[in-house]
């Protein structure tokens, strides 16, 4: 696909499958965005748990995520990415439905299991499916387009959701945990229509060695090793902190109010879906790894801005925290579309389930142990060295991402192979290899 393709273009080449996929993610996201940042806030000053068992319920998803995500994706390839994506998509529902009425600690972790299942299952499942409606260039513009109108979804659903929930009337929250149920009906009926035909299952071939699809002799490919620790110290440096550590950061450290936070959040999505596919056009045909080099690049600048913050107050404090987060959105619109098209263009049809679990639990353990990171250094006050902590991690990605260029093909890369020049033995001219005249 060329780099000047426009969306127009770009949809019109989509198959119908993907067109169906596609169309609907902002629908079923904004129901995930009417309940994601009032979670905690609906246990904690609503059901009334502590915040301490709030937090260890909301842990409690990555934890059951982790574990499933390995039988997910072995559940992938046997019984296809649509059969386990209706599953994962219904333990959603069903999660979200408890969670409305969960006014004990009991009925509530309940909830966070189902969420959890969802949480592991559909992410090596979804990515196999979408890997089964695209190819090529196609599939890395399909990554980054999913991911901007995810943003779009969750952004507007938090905002409808800041409007309407209000904590002295507990039934507002209630309606909006059951329109977060409700909003999975769209993939289900997806699912069983208009997806029911998606071949996403595949046969091992013949020559496949026994145990080769075994997660340890995944595990054991170079390419996937550097794969997994890029992924886990990218969440690790990224995502994590997100969520975790610069609220934390800005609020402590830079001293700058929960509206200017709030506002930080806005940005991030406005500059994901304003600049996702510009972003996409400028990269298509680059390899992928070169674009997490300048992604490490705009994060490392992007923390480096933020622990500036600390050293001023006031006005200066705040425009600091909204430049980090621009500038870390637009390091997240290179990061989202390469990863999983690098994933699934190095992975063999019938193992592309395990190689997106393997992938997710990357993704789910540096979830987990960024927050903890973040909590222990700066309850400590060591701000400066989480800034230089974060820098130096960007570093390493970047490392990282030379490492995996030199370990899978250029077609896995992003860039298409060079055809191999021969000379016709009649004639003596040289032409690529497989056309007429070639070898």
């Amino acid at each position: 696909m060329s780099s000047s393709v426009t969306l127009r273009q770009f949809w019109t080449q989509l198959s119908r499958e993907g067109r169906w996929l596609l169309s609907t993610v902002a629908i079923q996201t904004l129901g995930r965005g009417l309940t994601l940042p009032f979670t905690v806030i609906y246990l904690h000053e609503v059901r009334g748990f502590s915040l301490d068992l709030a937090g260890a319920l909301m842990a409690f998803i990555a934890v059951v995520a982790l574990v499933v995500t390995g039988p997910g994706g072995a559940l992938t390839d046997r019984v296809g990415a649509r059969n386990v994506l209706l599953f994962a998509t219904t333990s959603q529902l069903v999660g979200c439905a408890i969670l409305a009425f969960a006014t004990t600690p009991v009925l509530a972790t309940l909830a966070m299991a189902f969420l959890g299942i969802n949480f592991g299952m559909s992410w090596p499942a979804f990515n196999a499916l979408i890997a089964a409606v695209t190819t090529g260039e196609m599939r890395q513009q399909y990554f980054g387009i999913n991911f901007a109108l995810v943003n779009l979804g969750i952004g507007v659903g938090g905002i409808i959701g800041g409007i309407y929930a209000d904590v002295s009337q507990p039934h507002t929250f209630t309606v909006i945990f059951l329109a977060d149920a409700a909003s999975m009906l769209v993939p289900i009926g997806l699912l069983l229509g208009p997806l029911r035909h998606v071949v996403s299952r595949h046969d091992a071939p013949d020559d496949a060695e026994a145990g080769s699809g075994s997660y340890l002799a995944i595990l054991r490919k170079p390419a996937v090793i550097g794969m997994t620790a890029l992924t886990f110290f990218a969440v690790f440096v990224g995502y994590a902190q997100l969520e975790a550590g610069f609220p934390a950061f800005a609020r402590q450290v830079g001293g700058v109010s929960t509206g200017v936070v709030g506002f930080a959040f806005a940005i991030n999505t406005a500059v994901i879906v304003l600049l996702q596919f510009l972003v996409l056009r400028r990269i298509a045909g680059r390899r992928r790894t070169r674009v997490m080099l300048v992604m490490c690049a705009l994060w490392a600048l992007s923390w480096t801005t933020l622990g500036a913050t600390g050293l001023v107050s006031g006005t200066a404090a705040a425009v600091g925290v909204l430049v980090f987060m621009a500038l870390f959105a637009l390091g997240e619109t290179m990061m989202q579309p390469t990863i999983p098209a690098i994933t699934n263009d190095m992975a063999p049809d019938h193992l592309r389930g395990r190689y997106n679990a393997v992938n997710a639990g990357a993704f789910q353990a540096g979830a987990i142990g960024g927050p903890l990171f973040a909590g222990f250094v700066l309850d400590r006050g060591w701000s400066q060295a989480y800034v230089a902590v974060l820098v130096a991690g960007c570093g390493l990605i970047a490392v990282l991402a030379l490492v995996v260029e030199r370990l899978v093909p250029p077609s896995v890369n992003g860039v298409p192979e060079e055809p191999v020049v021969t000379a016709d033995p009649a004639t003596g001219e040289r032409a690529p290899q497989g056309e007429p005249g070639g070898a």
